[in-house]
C-alpha cells in the first residue's frame, strides 16, 4: 500500500539510501545502546538501524496509520509509541543515555530541539541527537556572532551543547520532494555550562533582545534592567551595538543579571 504524506504533519520521507546509511554512521551504534527515532515514517532509517543491533529501538510516530504499519513490519523488534514527540517524556523510555535520531518535521523541528535543551537539566536523557533539520535552520542554529543568521535559536542551542554540521541533503533525496534543502547537525552534551535559576530566563533575555533585530540594544536593556549604571558596569557592554553583535557568553551574563533583578 502506498502512503500518502500528510502535508499537515509535515512529512517528508527520506528515501535515499547512501544518506540513510551516512547518517547512521554519525551514531556510531553498538549493541550496547539504547536508540530513539522521531518520526520514523515509513521506517526506511529504521530498517537500517535494525541492522546494527543496537540492544533496544524506541520509536515516536504520530500518524496512525504510519504507526500501524511500523508495528505490524517491525513487530518485536522495536518499542514504538503513537504519540506527539512535543507531549512525550523521553525520560520513561530509558534508564540508559539514549542516542536520537530525527527526520524532524521542519514545522515544528525547532520546537523539539528547544524542548530537548531547556527542559534538560544536568542529567541529560540523550548522549548525542543526529538531527535533519531545513539547511536554512540549521544555518541559524550554527551561526556566529556578528552574522545575519545570528538570533536566538544560535544563543539556545548552543548553550549546553556541542554543535556539528556534518552535510547537506539534497531535496531529491525525499518523497514528496520539499521545496528547500537540508543538513544534518548533531549534538552532543556539554559537561560544563553556564546555571541558571530558570532556564526558561534564557529564552526572556533573548526574545527582548532580538525582537528589534536591526536596533541599538538601549531600548531592551532599558527595558529589563531600567538603565541601571550598575548593571551596565558589570556587563561592560556598548549600548549602541545591536543584539547579533553581543556573544552567546554576554547574553549569558545579561541572564544572569536578569535572574539577580527578579530576587
Amino acid at each position: 500500500m502506498k502512503i500518502l504524506p500528510k502535508k499537515s504533519l509535515g512529512q517528508n520521507f527520506l528515501t535515499d539510501i547512501n544518506i540513510i546509511n551516512k547518517i547512521i554512521d554519525i551514531g556510531d551504534i553498538n549493541e550496547k545502546d539504547d536508540i530513539l527515532e522521531v518520526g520514523p515514517g515509513t521506517g526506511n532509517l529504521t530498517r537500517e538501524i535494525i541492522k546494527k543491533k543496537p540492544k533496544k529501538i524506541f520509536l515516536i510516530e504520530k500518524d496512525k496509520l504510519l504507526y500501524r504499519n511500523l508495528k505490524k513490519e517491525f513487530k518485536n523488534k522495536i518499542n514504538i509509541f503513537n504519540e506527539d514527540i512535543l507531549k512525550t517524556n523521553e525520560k520513561n523510555l530509558s534508564n540508559k543515555k539514549l542516542t536520537v535520531f530525527g527526520n524532524l518535521p521542519y514545522n515544528i523541528s525547532t520546537q523539539i530541539l528547544a524542548k530537548w535543551i531547556l527542559n534538560c537539566n544536568s542529567n541529560f536523557w540523550y548522549k548525542k541527537l543526529i538531527l535533519m533539520f531545513q539547511k536554512d535552520v540549521a544555518e541559524r542554529i550554527t551561526a556566529k556572532t556578528n552574522t545575519k543568521d545570528y538570533g536566538r535559536l544560535s544563543i539556545i542551542s548552543n548553550w549546553k551543547l556541542k554543535i556539528t554540521k556534518h552535510f547537506d541533503v539534497s531535496k531529491n533525496c525525499f518523497y514528496p520532494k520539499p521545496k528547500v534543502e537540508s543538513s544534518i547537525l548533531s549534538f552532543v552534551p556539554e559537561t560544563k555550562y553556564v546555571k541558571f535559576k530558570n532556564a526558561k530566563n534564557l529564552e526572556v533575555v533573548t526574545r527582548i533582545f532580538f525582537s528589534q533585530k536591526r536596533k541599538m540594544i538601549n531600548k531592551p536593556f532599558k527595558q529589563l534592567f531600567n538603565n541601571s549604571n550598575e548593571v551596565l558596569n558589570r556587563l561592560k557592554i556598548n549600548l549602541n551595538l545591536r543584539p547579533q553583535n553581543l556573544s552567546k557568553e554576554i547574553y549569558f551574563e545579561i541572564t544572569k543579571e536578569y535572574e539577580n533583578l527578579a530576587n
